[in-house]
């Protein structure tokens, strides 16, 4: 048994941080000469200060994974290396200033490609408008804007595959009282240096035509168009079977030569009823090549969707978010959160959630074979404080491999079945 990408201290210092396990609520000192005051509560260490009026908040999450997988023909263990590994240890340090500012960083140390997460200026001055600065979430799918902290399963669908990670840009987000609206213009992640994945435009509009404190409908629809010139860097999309623990992905284009412009289209659907969520998204993505390729062809189409259930049993359900605080995470559900009584440190037995979804992902095109892959997924998570949950999966997958991965993989279709356990801690 291994663990990857993080050293054991790190992982035991920052779980002992955590005031998921604190005997009390909230601990404040004393004002300071200037009426500064450092509180440390169910988010993390604060520090305020009142003229002019600014506030430090330093969080932090960490993720700790652990499974097994079965397949079903012989030699694919080694795509399953370790049965325990560090999936996240952020600091997320978030400084506000005012009512208009807004800085935020998040660093992950278990991350050494691109530990650079949020990294952003926000401006709030214009009425219900936000506008963002830096490395961002790209405003592109339900299930990508929502925290990492918050979505159904471990990990997300296998049509996350389309959906860029943060990147370099501006973007600008509006909205009614049930409605939202985002554009943005970005290049590269700042860990990458920003520059060589060409320059995109993005945007995001929803619309909550039921918008009622225990129930929602959520619309939406998004795109991506990113334009890149031929000395830009390798293209590609792949996944892993919706598990950390797989370190190969089993659905793969490779990389795509001389890629000209990728266009990408999202359409979102949600409702919440009181504790039940359904949710679901489809994704095309169009790949255009510059011409002479030797016989490339010009133009791929890819797609992937999915649509998961939650019921949280004994709890209030998921709340859903019009605005965020900062960037581009418009119109979103929130996680769980136990009640009071309900926390094991009162004497409660927790919060439970119940999970089902089906994803699937095509990168199979006109003579083209990246491969494709279908999972269904059944989870339970477990909240039993505020900053805690304790999360469950079996997944079961049907790939069939595309030819980047036959050399590993080989071309006869497989199954495979995982399961994963996770605790969260974040504050």
């Amino acid at each position: 048994m291994g663990m990857r990408r993080a050293p054991a201290l790190l992982v035991l210092s920052l779980a002992a941080a955590s005031p998921a396990g604190a005997a009390e609520d909230a601990i404040e000192g004393m004002a300071g000469p200037s009426g500064e005051r450092l509180r440390y509560d169910a988010k993390g260490l604060t520090l305020t200060f009142p003229e002019p009026a600014v506030k430090l908040q330093i969080g932090g999450r960490l993720h700790l994974d652990g499974g097994a997988a079965s397949f079903s023909r012989p030699g694919l263990d080694g795509t399953f290396p370790d049965s325990v590994a560090v999936r996240r240890a952020w600091i997320e340090p978030t400084l506000t200033i005012g009512t208009d500012w807004v800085v935020a960083f998040q660093y992950d140390f278990s991350d050494p490609i691109l530990p650079i997460n949020d990294a952003l200026v926000a401006w709030k001055g214009l009425p219900d408008t936000i506008l963002t600065l830096g490395n961002m979430k790209v405003p592109f799918s339900l299930e990508w804007l929502q925290s990492n902290n918050d979505t159904l399963f471990a990990e997300r669908s296998l049509a996350n595959a389309f959906v860029p990670d943060r990147r370099f840009g501006v973007a600008v987000g509006h909205h009614g009282q049930a409605w939202t609206a985002v554009a943005s213009v970005f290049g590269d992640a700042a860990s990458n240096g920003i520059t060589g994945d060409g320059v995109a435009a993005a945007g995001r509009a929803t619309v909550a035509p039921i918008l009622e404190e225990r129930e929602t409908l959520h619309l939406g629809l998004a795109g991506i168009v990113q334009s890149r010139a031929r000395g830009d860097g390798a293209f590609s999309f792949s996944t892993p079977p919706e598990a950390f623990l797989v370190t190969r992905p089993f659905v793969d284009t490779g990389d795509l030569p001389g890629v000209a412009r990728v266009s990408r289209i999202g359409a979102e659907f949600a409702y919440r009823n009181g504790p039940f969520l359904v949710q679901a998204e489809y994704i095309r993505t169009a790949v255009d090549r510059f011409a002479g390729l030797g016989g490339a062809s010009p133009s791929l189409g890819f797609q992937g969707g999915y649509v998961e259930a939650g019921w949280v049993l004994n709890g209030a359900g998921r709340a859903y978010a019009l605005v965020p605080d900062s960037s581009t995470s418009y119109a979103t559900f929130k996680g769980v959160q136990p009640r009071d009584d309900q926390r094991i440190s009162r004497g409660g037995i927790g919060v439970f959630e119940l999970s089902a979804r089906y994803s699937a992902i095509e990168l199979n095109a006109r003579g083209f074979r990246g491969g494709a892959e279908r999972d269904v997924s059944l989870g339970l998570s477990w909240y039993p404080e505020p900053n805690l949950r304790l999360i469950a999966n079996v997944i079961h997958g049907r790939v069939q491999p595309g030819a980047a991965q036959s050399d590993a993989l080989g071309t006869a279709p497989f199954s495979v079945d995982t399961i994963l356990g996770r605790i969260q801690i974040y504050w």
